[in-house]
């Protein structure tokens, strides 16, 4: 009986002693706990259409998983890509969209945390993993949206890519396929882009790309490529509109309104760019730009761009608008001797009308000329009249003188003589 009461007494004492030892342990640091945790990861993947479902687990039981709290820090790298992912995580897997990547690396611990003051408690080590994908022909995937309903999207293929292949474009956007309606070909009649026009966006929809690729030999499906986009993070705006300058005393003031846009409008959304001809681009989020006026030794003008940043990002600019000519040397020059000249001859113009005024020279030269006098028309009927029979001698004389033989000269010369005599005297 005293053995058999022994027995839970030495139970209940080596249950406590595990206890305190235990707890020690926590106490005594990290690679003790390490060591009698043995925290160890296991990782698999799950191919998903366009997606990769990375899914990892640990070897702790529910209880230990109660008792702290547990998290998970995940790192990934695409191949031929030097930029690393890293994210903590609460969740046990992690949704890797490959979109034109042929493959990732991924490393994922475990670490555990005291819920009363979050401090570490224990880590794993890392567990690697390496996930293949299906070849990609395709490189340098580029989308734009412009003038509110144009899409544009444009591919290369890579070199080692089969000869009978032919890439094929569509998207989905607002639960609509759309198929491409022109492609763009290379000099091998590869499609290498695609251009859409009269499209319908929603900005807060995205658009998913899919790109396959299809033998033409054997009419088989190849791979297929995803990519996805909010359409305000591709859209290439136009250039600011109404833009104009204004001169105050000694500063210059440029206006201009923003373009049309399939997103918000609103000015806290737009950044500008205003640039000046030797000046320094000037970043800007309202619709005008002040800065102080220096005369130029040269032309000067101002261009204004815009692209969206503030309500999203949007790496796209506009183009610059058609330059606005703000200060030239020249024209100045001109228009300042142009403005004196009309001054100056406004000025001479209104002493020549007041010196008309004084002494009546619009009187003198608008009054009417008299008629002739009687006399005078009767002078001018006597002599019209005498130049007449003057003219008719004349002729007489010269009829007379062609119709004279030559035998009878003399008698010519002295009849002229009398006919001279005779008209001197009615003179």
């Amino acid at each position: 009986m005293a053995r058999v009461a022994v027995i839970p007494v030495l139970l209940i004492l080596s249950f406590f002693q595990h206890k305190t030892l235990f707890s020690t342990i926590l106490a005594s640091g990290k690679e003790d706990i390490k060591d009698a945790l043995r925290l160890r990861n296991v990782l698999w993947a799950t191919k998903d259409d366009s997606r990769v479902i990375l899914s990892w687990n640990n070897n702790l039981t529910n209880e230990e998983i109660k008792k702290y709290t547990v998290k998970y820090i995940l790192s990934y790298k695409f191949f031929n890509t030097a930029k690393e992912r890293k994210e903590r995580l609460q969740e046990k897997e992690k949704i890797i969209r490959l979109q034109l990547h042929s493959g990732f690396n991924a490393k994922v611990k475990t670490q555990l945390f005291a819920k009363e003051t979050e401090d570490t408690i224990e880590e794993s080590d890392w567990t690697e993993f390496t996930y293949k994908a299906p070849p990609v022909y395709i490189q340098n995937l580029s989308c734009i949206i412009y003038n509110i309903s144009f899409f544009n999207c444009t591919w290369h293929i890579k070199a080692e890519a089969p000869e009978d292949i032919q890439i094929f474009f569509s998207y989905k956007h607002v639960g609509k396929v759309f198929a491409c309606q022109q492609y763009i070909k290379n000099a091998r009649k590869k499609n290498i882009g695609c251009y859409m026009t009269q499209m319908h966006f929603q900005p807060s929809r995205k658009i998913n790309l899919n790109i396959t690729v299809r033998n033409l030999t054997n009419s088989s499906r190849g791979p297929s490529y995803y990519k996805s986009f909010t359409p305000q993070t591709i859209e290439k705006l136009n250039p600011p509109i109404n833009v104009s300058v204004l001169t105050e005393n000694t500063s210059i003031k440029i206006h201009w309104k923003p373009p049309p846009t399939i997103g918000s409008a609103r000015k806290k959304c737009f950044l500008y760019q205003v640039k000046i001809t030797d000046h320094k681009i000037a970043n800007v989020t309202a619709e005008n730009y002040k800065y102080p006026f220096h005369k130029p030794a040269k032309r000067c003008a101002a261009q204004v761009r815009v692209k969206k940043e503030i309500c999203i990002a949007n790496k796209i600019w506009s183009e610059w608008s058609e330059p606005v000519i703000i200060h030239d040397e020249k024209t100045m020059d001109i228009l300042l001797l142009s403005l004196v000249l009309f001054c100056a001859l406004a000025f001479l113009g209104g002493l020549l009308i007041h010196a008309c005024r004084r002494y009546r020279c619009l009187e003198v030269l608008t009054t009417p000329v008299p008629h002739p006098s009687n006399n005078i028309k009767t002078w001018l009927a006597d002599e019209t009249h005498h130049q007449q029979h003057i003219s008719m001698q004349m002729e007489m004389n010269s009829e007379i003188t062609l119709e004279t033989p030559e035998e009878n000269r003399d008698e010519n010369i002295q009849l002229q003589k009398y006919l001279k005599e005779f008209v001197l005297e009615d003179l």
